[in-house]
Parts: structure tokens; sequence; C-alpha cells
């Protein structure tokens, strides 16, 4: 290991780093996801199952990986191996470090495609796609099967999205990341209020509303109760490295326990914001928002096709969620630009022009497989399944569930002395939840991650 290379960088601001961290759990997961397998897990029911979990494991891991961050000072290789280095396991936990860089790399080269499909159909929204589809709303799966399936398209936006992310990256902590998402994710507030304002508006709107706010617990399966232990795990950028690197520019004197909560009930609030959006506007027309994957570009383009001023709220919903896509983007990278300057000692620029061309052109086998060519078979098809998937299925229901049980029994039951020094700034503050926390890190943690784990081994 090389080591960081020079003096830490540091967030300016708490306001800064819980807008930049909230920001990266804030996803297409809580905006696209989170809404469609409500309404396919029967409403408010699987709501209160995942706020749960959300502020009981979800708020557990992120406070864990803050501490361990904030102590190394390092990216998640560097942290996982300094920290247990003088630990049973020894350097071997650098392994778990390891898992979360692959992670972040991975997920950012096809995260990056699906922000670019976003940015498209920003541009698209104020084109001609609002018409065709008002004219013929069967046209909608045609027009976006048609766009993914392009080999060119799909990739010049993915690059757009690459470009506009390393650029931030390259501008460092403060200038870049801080900056941006100080103005981004406020923006982001407003637009879901105002897409709030126009679908709980609509005649028939309170139907939905009812569905999802009024719990039916006899609509709720164990699959939905798994789901949603899987989906408050997932949404908060957790056992990626994200949390660990974040941790690793926050200052001394911030306390990490109230600072979670914060960006955890952020990440939460948005979930259920876009639910306001999406299920009185699928009710209000008749179309069903527990569609899956295609709520979002097929569905969604129909429902605004009819309303009155269309392809302005079209637009709009596209520009959240490419701004929710975006700042969980410039995390994701950051991981590897860190990796890059503590491991191998380069400086930022440097490390995010590499690893930025590198990205962008692993991103190209993502893209290129939603079509005829990844039809085709060889690298872009495995098993009968496209690229995309198939890391898409590697990283988030496999290494992402390792990761996250290695990381709790880590900090549960070999690093809990230095997380609580960590967590109480060496006895400035009091963590009266200490001990409900080491015992979630300990035992709870680990066997319902495990259990996301096991469910999601399903191919």
């Amino acid at each position: 290991m090389a080591g960081n290379n020079g003096e830490r960088e540091e967030w300016g601001s708490r306001f800064g780093f819980i807008m930049a961290a909230a920001g990266s759990a804030v996803g297409l997961g809580n905006i696209w996801r989170f809404p469609y397998i409500t309404g396919k897990y029967g409403g408010a029911a699987f709501v209160l199952v995942y706020l749960a979990i959300v502020f009981i494991i979800g708020i557990s891991v992120m406070i864990a990986e803050f501490a361990m961050g904030r102590n190394a000072k390092l990216d998640p290789v560097g942290t996982m191996t300094k920290l247990g280095n003088t630990k049973p396991g020894g350097k071997a936990w650098g392994v778990v470090g390891w898992m979360g860089f692959l992670c972040a790399f991975v997920i950012l080269s096809y995260y990056s495609v699906i922000a670019g499909w976003t940015l498209s159909y920003m541009f698209k929204s104020l084109g001609s796609l609002m018409t065709e589809i008002n004219a013929n709303s069967d046209a909608a799966g045609a027009i976006f099967g048609a766009f993914i399936g392009n080999p060119v398209q799909p990739i010049i936006f993915h690059a757009i999205v690459m470009a506009i992310v390393t650029y931030v990256i390259y501008r460092g902590i403060g200038s870049g990341i801080e900056k941006s998402c100080k103005i981004l994710m406020p923006l982001l507030f407003v637009i879901l209020l105002l897409l709030i304002a126009r679908s709980v508006t609509l005649d028939g709107a309170s139907k939905g509303l009812e569905f999802y706010l009024k719990p039916d617990f006899s609509k709720l399966t164990g699959e939905g109760v798994l789901a949603a232990v899987g989906q408050g795990f997932y949404s908060l950028s957790l056992a990626m490295g994200i949390m660990i690197t974040y941790g690793s520019y926050i200052k001394k004197d911030e306390y990490i326990p109230g600072t979670a909560r914060t960006i955890v009930f952020l990440d939460t609030l948005v979930a259920i914001m876009a639910g306001l959006v999406i299920f009185p506007a699928a009710f209000a027309y008749n179309v069903d928002a527990g569609a899956g994957a295609g709520l979002t570009f097929i569905t969604l383009p129909i429902v605004f096709a009819k309303m009155p001023m269309g392809a302005v709220f079209s637009f709009a919903f596209f520009a959240l969620l490419f701004i929710a896509a975006i700042t969980s983007s410039f995390s994701l990278f950051e991981v590897s630009v860190a990796f890059a300057k503590d491991e191998f000692g380069w400086d930022r620029k440097k490390s995010a022009i590499v690893m930025g061309i590198a990205i962008t052109l692993f991103g190209f086998l993502s893209s290129l497989s939603q079509g005829e060519l990844g039809a085709k078979g060889a690298l872009l098809n495995i098993h009968g399944k496209d690229f995309l998937t198939v890391v898409d299925f590697l990283t988030n229901n496999v290494i992402m569930p390792i990761g996250g049980i290695l990381i709790a029994v880590f900090v549960g039951w070999f690093w809990h002395k230095e997380a609580h020094k960590e967590l109480t700034n060496d006895g400035k503050f009091t963590f009266s939840l200490y001990t409900a926390w080491l015992w979630i890190c300990r035992i709870l943690a680990p066997v319902t991650i495990a259990i996301i784990f096991w469910n999601g081994l399903t191919w």
C-alpha cells in the first residue's frame, strides 16, 4: 500500500457532507425501484417494513462504515487492511475492502449507462416522445427498446455522464462533490415537490394515495418482507466502499451517529416522496404501479403523454432521475479515485482521468449487451443473460451482501472498542444507543443480510 498522497481532504461543512452522502444514498433505487416494488408487494404495509429495516439495520452498518473510514483516513482497501492488521485474520480483512472497490467500479460502469438513458429521455420528453406515445401508447415499449438496442446512441450518453462525473471528481471534495451536491440535492427536492403537486391533484389520485398510505397487512407476503429487507439495505449505498471513503473525509469533531440519522432520514424521505409522485398518477390513469423496470421508461411516459403539459412533467421526472443517478455516480467514482490515490500514490487529477477512462470503456459492454450484439453470445451474453444483468447480479446479490456481513462482523466483534471511541469522539459525546448498535452489528445485521444473500442467489 502506497499510503495516501499528501494531507487528506475534508468536507468543508456539515451541510455539504450531508448533501453529498445523501446524494450518494439517493439514487435510482429510491425513485425507480422503491415505488415499483412497493406496488408489487401491496403498498403501505411494505413501506412500514422497509422503514423498520432502514432505521435499524441500514443505519447501523452506515455508522460502522463512517467510523472505520474516519479512523483510517484511507480508501476501503487501505482502511480494511490497516484496521484489520492487528485483529484476528490480520491483513486478510483487506479482501473486504477489495470487494467494496470492485463493487463501486463495476456498478458505476453500468449505472452510468442507465443514467445515460435518463439523460436521453430528458431530451426526448421535449422532442417527439410525448406526441408519438399519445398517438399510440403501445409505441412506448418499442421506442425504449429501439433506443437501448442502438449500438451508438446509449454509448454516447453513457460517455457524457462519465465525462460529467470525472470532471466533478477531478475538481476534488470541496470544489467538486460538495459544491455540486449543495446545488443538485435541493434542486432534487424542488422537482419532487413540483411532481407531487401535479400527481396528487389528478382526478382519481386519491385511490393511489390510499393504496400507498393505508397499510393492508393481508397483502404483505413473506416474499414482500424479504424484498423490503433487501431494498432497505441496498438503498443506503452500503458495502460498496462508498461510506468508508466518504467517512475518511469527515472531520474529527463531527458526531457520526447524528449525521448518519440525518442522511438516512433524507434518503428515506426521497423514496417516500417518489411514491407520492408515482402512485396517484398510476391510479389516475389506470396503469400498473408494480410493472417492474418498464415502469420508468415505458409506463410513466404513457402517463405523462396523457397529462396536460405532459412534456414538461416528463422532462422534470427524468431530470429528477438524472440528478439522483449523477450524485450517486459521484460517490461510486470517488471510491475508485481514492483507491488510486491511496494505493498507487497518484494525485487526484491522474486518478480521475485514468479511472474515468477505464470505467467508461468497461461500461461499453453493458451498453452493447442490450442490443443485437448482446443476443449473439460471447462476452455480452453469459448463460442466456446479458452482460448488464450478469454484473448487476454479481455485485448486488453476491459481493455486496457478503461484504456487508463481514463489515458488521468485523466492527461488532473485533473493532468495537475503537468504534466506541470514534463514535463518541473520545468521550466528547454520548452515544446512548451504543449497546443496541453493537448487538445489531454482531447478530441482527449479519443474520438479516445473510437472509438477503441467500434469497438473492436465485439466478
